[in-house]
């Protein structure tokens, strides 16, 4: 049938992974550091994801594609720990003027707020972090604060259970977070990898919590190392549910 579908220009496309999340069907995937349409009738046609694209690479076109198939996302959602919501998305938005496409996830590197060597005790601890945006989806393979950079890769449930996070773990390092259960693991791979091929990262710390679903996402820097053909430094680091460090 002829219908409205997306369509992604490989030569805008810089893999950034922006479009990802934004697609609630799932039918959007990073594969060798480009956006694809994993299948034709897991696309509704709606193009809720076009106003998240920073290169402006998506668009809706009319050609013949398989006829959109809610029962088949349901299918293919389960795979990735994600559900659809059963409504009307809405139509799409855009961003006015903001050079980059959504401001929330443009990348901006920039100093702590508080000097490296300074820890006021008894005062207010001051953030560490030196990017944005920091989630794995979001990041941009090719940013300017991946060069020549110490990376911590975090679960995301990491900073809130170990209190001393900024000070003893994301001090001096670029960041990027993600949770292996919920997310899509295999393009959290797919995008480390890119990540390893193109930046010139210095060391690898990986950054989980003790309960066994938070180990894919060591398994995933583990395997995009491999994939990379690279030989960096490579750290895991437990994080106990009460905050402890267990090694």
């Amino acid at each position: 049938m002829i219908r409205k579908i997306v369509q992604i220009d490989e030569e805008k496309c810089n893999g950034c992974g922006v479009c990802v999340p934004a697609c609630a069907e799932g039918a959007i995937k990073i594969v060798n550091g480009k956006a694809v349409l994993a299948a034709d009738n897991l696309c509704d046609g709606l193009g809720a994801c076009l106003g998240d694209c920073p290169q402006d690479a998506i668009r809706i076109i009319e050609r013949e594609a398989d006829e959109f198939d809610e029962a088949a996302v349901d299918e293919h959602l389960k795979g990735t720990g994600r559900e659809l919501a059963h409504h009307t998305p809405p139509p799409p938005q855009t961003h006015g003027h903001h050079a980059g496409g959504c401001p929330g996830s443009r990348a901006m590197a920039f100093a702590p707020s508080h000097p490296a060597d300074e820890h006021p005790a008894g005062g207010k601890i001051a953030s560490r972090l030196r990017q944005w945006p920091v989630q794995l989806h979001l990041v941009p393979t090719t940013a300017p604060y991946f060069q020549d950079a110490d990376l911590l890769i975090a679960a995301d449930c990491v900073a809130f259970a170990h209190g001393d996070f900024h000070r003893e773990f994301l001090e001096g390092k670029a960041l990027v977070i993600g949770c292996p259960k919920l997310d899509d693991n295999n393009a959290y791979l797919q995008k480390l990898t890119e990540l390893f091929r193109v930046s010139s990262i210095k060391s690898i710390t990986v950054l989980r919590m003790e309960v066994p679903c938070c180990g894919g996402i060591v398994m995933a820097a583990r395997q995009a190392l491999a994939a990379s053909g690279k030989n960096i430094p490579f750290r895991e680091v437990t994080i106990g549910i009460q905050g402890d460090v267990k090694g």
